[in-house]
């Protein structure tokens, strides 16, 4: 049999076989009749997972599980939100929760393609009682269908599937913090994030992982700035020679160079950009990065609910520097600690820690700032300098500093609050974030406002 002979052959099998499994125009069907879902789903990134992909999994999970019960009407999907985040705190759960809420909720069950992609640890036994009361049922495909609160074979489930969850961002995470230290530590990669002034980002070839490589992801590194690295080394010089960081960002604020945030409008859309300030030239002051060698774990993720702080910082112990320089200094590494003994605390007069109970609790009542600690006549205090700093000069329609006695203070809260302990005052205020708004009228409470609905 000749070539062409097999190629006719061939022709005419696969012909017949698409004859044979032609399909006959499939039947219209008619909206079932049931009850009323809204699907919900999530996604942790939009950057390295298809949105689309994982939405429309989910939803065909999902629509499988109610095919035959009623249909979806409403359709809600997170992007780029983690499922530590309680649902009251996520966009769109928030709006699903707002509904519910609403006096005419237009759906009647909440179904989802996968537990562990909506759901971590206990949240679905704090969601399950609040939607109950409302009479909104929840459908799992782990439970087959909707989730019954009072049975004890859908609690032991919850339970398993809760620290199921658990364990999976657990276990991700430690590998995931394991690989970057190394990589951080050893191979000196850059973690990403925004460049620290005075450096920008340079190509530094593919990704070693080849698949990330074929999509096209690139390394990057550090290079020192034109236009803002001559600042950084001056910046470390003057402070070597015994300048203030005040006076550092005075003089820099006078000579009307642009501070960080200014320079990088687009990483820094959350900044003002307005100038130098003390805590600019104190972060500057004491990133190691700057010596040529990358640092990374500088800063928490883990935020506490119940901090008044925004950022924290790890301890200098636990961040994790590069073996070797990786990126070109901008600064000797004997510069750079130098600079740390300038810039380290002095001790107190009598050699006592000084401490302040309701430090980041305060409000100044004229302004709306955060009042700052302050120590004066030998005991803590609080005071509002209504956003004057010493980097710049106060201006004459700026009022006079609000100061109040931290003494004085406790007393007036203990009388309020019933609480003859000074200590349990601070967590007291913390646990409900409640804060103090202080003003040369009085003192006042002012509870935190919530708005979200959900439990």
């Amino acid at each position: 049999m000749t070539a062409t002979q097999t190629e006719l052959q061939l022709d005419t099998w696969i012909g017949q076989a698409r004859r044979g499994t032609r399909r006959r125009p499939a039947k219209r069907r008619e909206a079932e009749p049931g009850l009323r879902f809204a699907f919900y789903g999530r996604t942790s990134t939009e950057r390295f997972q298809d949105r689309w992909t994982s939405q429309g999994w989910q939803r065909e999970v999902a629509a499988e599980l109610v095919s035959g019960h009623g249909r979806i009407v409403r359709e809600f999907f997170d992007v780029g939100v983690s499922r530590r985040v309680p649902w009251q705190d996520r966009p769109k759960a928030a709006e699903l929760l707002e509904l519910i809420s609403g006096p005419d909720c237009p759906f009647d069950a909440i179904v989802v393609g996968e537990y562990e992609r909506v759901f971590f640890a206990d949240q679905i036994n704090e969601l399950l009682p609040w939607l109950d009361e409302r009479g909104v049922q929840v459908w799992l495909p782990e439970a087959a269908g909707a989730v019954e609160m009072g049975s004890p074979t859908h609690q032991a489930l919850m339970t398993v599937l809760g620290a199921q969850a658990q364990r999976e961002v657990v276990r991700a995470r430690h590998r995931v913090l394991a690989a970057m230290r190394v990589q951080a530590a050893v191979q000196g990669r850059y973690m990403g994030g925004r460049p620290p002034y005075g450096y920008r980002l340079a190509d530094a070839g593919p990704h070693p992982n080849r698949a990330h490589a074929r999509w096209g992801r690139r390394l990057h590194q550090l290079e020192p700035d034109p236009a803002t690295a001559a600042v950084v080394r001056w910046i470390f010089a003057v402070r070597r020679a015994g300048w203030s960081i005040a006076a550092i960002a005075r003089q820099l604020n006078e000579r009307r160079i642009p501070c960080p945030s200014r320079v990088d409008r687009a990483r820094n859309p959350h900044r003002s950009g307005e100038g130098w300030t003390v805590r600019t030239i104190a972060s500057i002051l004491e990133n190691p990065r700057y010596t040529g060698r990358q640092a990374w774990n500088r800063q928490r993720t883990d935020h506490d609910p119940h901090s008044v702080s925004s950022r924290s910082w790890n301890d200098h112990s636990d961040w994790i520097i590069s073996d070797d320089q990786v990126h070109p200094p901008l600064v000797s590494e004997a510069d750079f600690v130098a600079v740390q003994a300038v810039r380290a605390t002095r001790a107190t007069a009598d050699g006592a820690f000084r401490r302040y109970r309701l430090s980041g609790l305060l409000i100044c009542g004229l302004c709306g700032r955060r009042m700052e600690a302050h120590w004066a006549n030998q005991r803590p205090g609080y005071r509002c300098r209504h956003g004057h700093t010493s980097a710049r000069a106060r201006t004459p329609d700026q009022p006079r500093n609000l100061y109040i006695r931290e003494d004085r203070l406790l007393d007036i809260l203990s009388a309020r609050l019933n609480l003859t302990d000074h200590e349990k005052i601070s967590p007291y205020l913390k646990a409900r974030t409640i804060t103090i708004v202080c003003d040369p009228d009085g003192v006042h409470n002012r509870p935190a406002e919530s708005t979200k609905p959900g439990p």
